[in-house]
């Protein structure tokens, strides 16, 4: 873990767990290269606008990340936080002066198996930032997990639907075409290029949970697990659909960029 390319102190650590206030993106890291590394890097300098009314240079990110991954080799999740150690809990509205904190973690080895979502009421804080603020979204990750599911779908109180707590929902319908939630949602990267390689209309829809039963199939997309086939959502299931395969094969054949 290194906070603008150095080792990072307990000093530096404690407000980020402390206070809570930042944001981030994901990255899957192959070979030192990035599938969409231009869109995180957008992502991070709009969040911090928004976050801290503040600029943020991609150049700075993108050397912090070469420098945390020289001696890596193997696939890692890279994650880039930008935080202000400075601000307080008291006066988070202060002049920032974002810093960059890279963490990683071994990335998920293979394709993984469809998840089983358990729906519930809810909408993240500012959903279309990734922000840091996920005890509410991880809370309801332990509900559904204790209940004997994999993730969780948030819908709104009329029954529909929006993102899973961490990725991007998208339908697939009878004529193999691929539909995403109309609703306030985090756009993922993942989703996005998924959206620009396809080679038809992108198409949005108001999907509730008693409409679930109009579609033959399900995907999640999320920068670290690539496209992952849903299997049911409450009691609502399905096999895993051929266009999964193809959906895996389109984003996979996307080119990294070198960071």
């Amino acid at each position: 873990m290194e906070l603008n390319a150095a080792p990072v102190t307990v000093d530096d650590f404690a407000p980020l767990g402390l206070v809570g206030f930042g944001h981030f993106t994901s990255m899957l890291v192959e070979n030192a290269s990035v599938r969409g590394l231009e869109m995180h890097l957008d992502r991070l300098a709009r969040d911090c606008r928004t976050v801290f009314d503040a600029e943020l240079d991609p150049y700075r990110v993108r050397d912090a990340v070469r420098h945390a991954i020289r001696d890596v080799t193997d696939a890692v999740v890279v994650r880039v936080t930008i935080y202000d150690p400075k601000l307080t809990l008291a006066r988070p509205g202060d002049p920032a002066n974002p810093q960059v904190l890279i963490s990683m973690r071994a990335a998920p080895a293979g394709p993984q198996p469809p998840l089983r979502l358990q729906s519930v009421v809810y909408s993240r804080d500012v959903p279309k930032v990734k922000h840091i603020g996920l005890f509410g979204a991880e809370h309801q990750r332990a509900l559904a997990q204790r209940a004997g599911y994999d993730d969780v779908l948030f819908t709104d109180s009329d029954g529909s639907i929006s993102e899973i707590a961490t990725s991007n929902i998208a339908l697939i319908t009878e004529d193999g075409q691929l539909v995403w939630p109309r609703a306030e949602v985090l756009a993922g990267t993942t989703m996005r290029l998924l959206n620009q390689v396809r080679d038809e209309d992108v198409l949005t829809r108001h999907i509730t949970m008693a409409g679930l039963t109009d579609y033959v199939g399900a995907v999640a997309t999320n920068a670290a697990t690539g496209v992952r086939a849903i299997a049911s959502v409450d009691d609502v299931h399905w096999p895993e659909h051929e266009m999964v395969a193809t959906l895996r094969g389109q984003y996979e054949s996307i080119q990294a960029q070198r960071i």
